[in-house]
């Protein structure tokens, strides 16, 4: 939800995404501050105020590095394997919190065409020593613009595993390729 102005009519609102559009489409949202920081110049008088709100709520949405963003979901799901984490459950579920240890875990992810899997020992974080990741990168192209993964037992079903985790990574710069 964007406060803007005045109230705008249907046109000026399909006018302003065009405008927005236009100068996003393509670019990555690192690049997106620089590519709309000129556009209130270079519109109309009476979009000018419009433009000037809306790029503020890009700024703002973007300022705080995009690329250290995690979206989180399905720790639930590892108390269903309580009986694979024993006495290690709480200090998982506490590292997972943790933006930092996150971006670790999956931010090293950069490559779209492999999966990385770290079992156990191989992870680098101590509460995660009894768990597997599967993790792999997203993006468009040829180019990652994030990663994702899996944490779960160290008794998963690694192919099983390793094939969602492919999947899901290629419907999400799938996603991002749509224009």
């Amino acid at each position: 939800m964007v406060e803007i102005p005045a109230p705008l009519d249907d046109l000026t609102v399909g006018e302003l995404r065009g405008v927005l559009n236009t100068a996003l489409n393509g670019r990555r949202l690192v690049d997106a501050p620089e590519a709309v920081a000129d556009l209130p110049d270079a519109a109309r008088a009476d979009l000018r105020p419009h433009l000037n709100t809306l790029i503020a709520v890009v700024m703002e949405a973007l300022i705080d590095k995009p690329e250290e963003r995690i979206a989180l979901a399905g720790t639930a799901n590892l108390t269903r394997s309580a009986i694979d984490f024993a006495d290690t459950l709480r200090p998982l579920l506490e590292a997972l919190e943790e933006q930092v240890v996150l971006l670790k875990l999956i931010g090293e992810v950069r490559d779209l065409d492999t999966v990385t899997v770290r079992i156990g020992h191989e992870n680098n974080v101590d509460a995660l020593r009894s768990t597997s990741v599967v993790a792999t990168g997203y993006g468009r192209g040829a180019s990652a613009l994030g990663g994702l993964g899996v944490v779960g037992p160290r008794r998963m079903d690694y192919p099983g595993t390793m094939a969602a985790v492919q999947a899901v990574a290629k419907y999400v710069g799938d996603l991002l390729g749509a224009d």
